[in-house]
């Protein structure tokens, strides 16, 4: 069994837009006074500026929803918070029959996920009125526990935003974490600037809070975190290989290892939905040529083949070699791996379209997976 370049490539094509269309959708309830930061703070986070477009769709008196065409999430923002106890308790309730609602659908597309409750650090105390309002929502919330986690934005200072949350967390409120972040950097004059921090922090409570079948979603959309994005995408590439390995079990001859193919198309696109990064078809060719090789005879290549076996020892010869289960699963981490370190060079700008598809650019893809065999076996 054989497979070309161009079939690889149209399978990956394929795959990658199958898994970005069937993510589940996450939906997050933003609530906090006016002026605390949220728009920032949602626009420094997501990959989409959903707080900048200005046309959220009216879901209540005090709510709106954000979201885009194509893009698995909705950020419910309220308003209004701070116009009085009767507004406090419209808002309390507006949020708890969105939930419900959600609750009610039996669609993890439609449910609330998970609440951000914005507190401004730099107003330097939490109201004791905001404090009775979580102590009343957390009653309520009871039946669905829609998990909360309080975000104190606008925090200049590390010091300042430490002792608040020591101070909240002493209220032993029903929150999930609290969490100080300042969402862009913060020029105090022009010789000192305070850096963003925290919201890879917020991402990693996130990864704490929400089911499994969100997690590819999360890190699909967020921007704060790369290093949650490979986190991820390590533990599909370990998935890939638990499988390519029960293919391998009974092992088959290396001619033959177009069997693994599936498994690896499929490892392929769940790491790019991961990234969250528009990969283009110049992309996924030159790396599929880069692994594949020029003899295109399997999802390793002739000439890979042949180097497999000095780079593997015991794992067959040249002619009539076999692929073990422990030999499939190393083709396919290393595979995953080198992919993982492509993604990762293109998310940082450090590597364009049109690098990979040149000579030099599928030489240095070439080496990578040979680094990653060596590194695995």
């Amino acid at each position: 069994m054989t497979i070309d370049t161009g079939k690889m490539v149209q399978d990956c094509m394929n795959a990658i837009n199958e898994r970005i269309r069937n993510l589940k959708h996450l939906n997050i309830i933003v609530a906090g006074k006016t002026g605390v930061g949220k728009s920032t703070l949602i626009n420094s986070i997501f990959r989409e500026n959903l707080a900048d477009t200005g046309i959220g769709m009216p879901v209540t008196g005090h709510m709106k929803q954000y979201s885009k065409k194509n893009f698995p999430l909705s950020i419910y923002d309220t308003r209004g918070f701070e116009l009085g106890k009767d507004a406090q308790k419209e808002v309390k309730q507006e949020i708890l029959d969105t939930i419900r609602k959600g609750h009610a659908a039996k669609d993890i597309n439609q449910a609330i996920h998970c609440i951000w409750y914005c507190i401004n650090t730099a107003s330097d105390r939490i109201e004791p009125e905001e404090i009775d309002w979580l102590r009343d929502f957390a009653e309520e919330n009871q039946m669905t526990q829609v998990p909360v986690i309080l975000v104190l934005t606008k925090s200049f200072s590390k010091k300042n935003a430490k002792q608040m949350r020591d101070c909240i967390l002493n209220e032993n409120l029903s929150v999930c974490q609290v969490v100080p972040v300042l969402a862009a950097d913060y020029e105090i004059d022009e010789d000192y600037t305070v850096k963003a921090y925290g919201l890879d922090t917020l991402i990693e409570v996130m990864t704490q809070v929400l089911p499994d079948e969100l997690q590819d979603t999360l890190q699909n959309v967020q921007i704060a975190s790369l290093e949650q994005k490979k986190r991820r995408a390590h533990a599909a590439v370990a998935a890939a290989t638990t499988a390519a390995f029960g293919e391998g079990f009974a092992p088959i001859p290396f001619a033959d290892a177009a069997l693994l193919v599936p498994t690896q198309v499929t490892m392929i696109a769940s790491i790019t939905a991961i990234f969250g990064l528009n990969v283009s078809r110049s992309i996924i060719t030159g790396f599929v040529s880069s692994t594949l090789g020029a003899g295109g005879a399997t999802i390793l290549g002739r000439t890979i083949v042949a180097n497999l076996v000095k780079l593997i020892p015991g794992a067959g010869t040249a002619a009539g070699g076999m692929i073990s289960g422990a030999t499939a699963g190393l083709l396919t981490t290393a595979l995953g791996e080198a992919y993982i370190q492509l993604m990762t060079a293109v998310y940082k700008g450090e590597l364009k379209a049109g690098e990979l598809t040149s000579d030099a650019g599928r030489l240095r893809m070439k080496e990578l997976f040979k680094e990653r065999l060596k590194a695995n076996k």
